[in-house]
């Protein structure tokens, strides 16, 4: 270890109302690491329990000196947690898991050694096994899992695996906000990040206490999902998207328009019947496209005037530098 950093591993554990899982995962955290002669901390985020868990924790860490802890005044989100653990770590290898008991430290050694030897920036936990095989976990998780290696290109079987392990300037690297936390791999990619591995982990049936999440987590997800892909193709030039769409619009309902005038004429000079332009439903398609289109091109207009005041316009991860 080289040492700019004053840990080898940070486990960031975000948790809400496990109270009672508490003890067991910090003793199974600190055996693991005790027994494979590592320095380490644990970064507690309390996202605003109401069962007693903050003071659990305060108990702990009397107990555990390499326990940190953060406690919110109210429930924001495991997104919230883990950003504020991430901006607290100090660890070469910022590690995330949940407190359920679900996740195995025994995994951390392992996903540990692969970034290092191995050079990944990401190395994400798969449960190919899940103990909470239901129809409205399992099959919902494949194609949430499919859809998102469709989308972001990144070929990782559970993309939502709370088990994860970062180099520490990954972590920095990457605002997780909202309920963004379910595609860290995508945000990192975006970051620049793109040696992204995947290690098969043991996943444990819940010991204590029900889930957190139900069943809108999944339509939460492809919301969350078309927003990413969006601000990764388009965040930096709106006016390509927006742009486009209005141009295309504008020239369909144009066209549609002249033909239907160059048709109505035609017939006229011929002494055909002809139909007004006026009373044919294609001219209002092709008005409503025609407005359709301006107001796209003016949307992209104002997209990219928000996009040029935006302070972090200009924010690029650099790799390296000589000066």
């Amino acid at each position: 270890m080289t040492n700019e950093f004053e840990k080898q591993l940070s486990i960031v554990v975000p948790l809400f109302n496990e109270k009672e899982s508490l003890p067991d995962l910090i003793d199974w955290i600190a055996s693991v690491m005790n027994q494979e002669e590592l320095s380490y901390e644990i970064i507690l985020v309390d996202d605003g329990s109401v069962d007693g868990s903050w003071d659990k924790i305060l108990e702990l860490s009397a107990k555990n000196g390499n326990i940190r802890a953060i406690s919110f005044r109210r429930n924001y989100g495991k997104s919230a947690a883990l950003y504020c653990g991430f901006k607290a770590a100090i660890g070469e290898i910022v590690v995330t898991m949940d407190a359920d008991l679900q996740d195995s430290p025994e995994e951390i050694p392992e996903m540990r050694r692969m970034i290092l030897e191995e050079g990944y920036d990401l190395v994400s936990g798969w449960k190919q096994h899940r103990q909470d095989n239901t129809l409205t976990k399992n099959i919902p998780s494949k194609l949430y899992n499919a859809t998102a290696r469709w989308v972001t290109g990144i070929k990782l079987h559970d993309m939502n695996c709370g088990l994860k392990a970062y180099r520490n300037e990954v972590v920095k690297h990457i605002e997780v906000y909202g309920e963004m936390h379910r595609y860290i791999p995508f945000l990192a990619k975006n970051a620049g990040y793109t040696k992204i591995g995947e290690k098969k982990v043991h996943h444990q049936k819940r010991k204590y206490g029900t889930s957190k999440f139900g069943m809108e987590r999944f339509v939460n997800g492809a919301l969350d999902l078309i927003t990413l892909w969006f601000l990764g193709a388009f965040g930096k030039k709106p006016m390509h998207l927006f742009g486009f769409s209005g141009i295309l619009m504008f020239l369909i309902g144009f066209i549609i328009t002249i033909c239907l005038i160059v048709s109505k004429v035609t017939h006229q000079a011929h002494g055909l019947a002809f139909r007004p332009v006026t009373d044919q439903p294609l001219f209002y398609l092709a008005l409503v496209a025609v407005m359709l289109g301006v107001m796209l091109f003016l949307a992209g207009f104002i997209a990219e005037l928000v996009s040029r005041n935006s302070t972090d316009r200009n924010n690029y991860n650099i790799k390296d530098e000589i000066r």
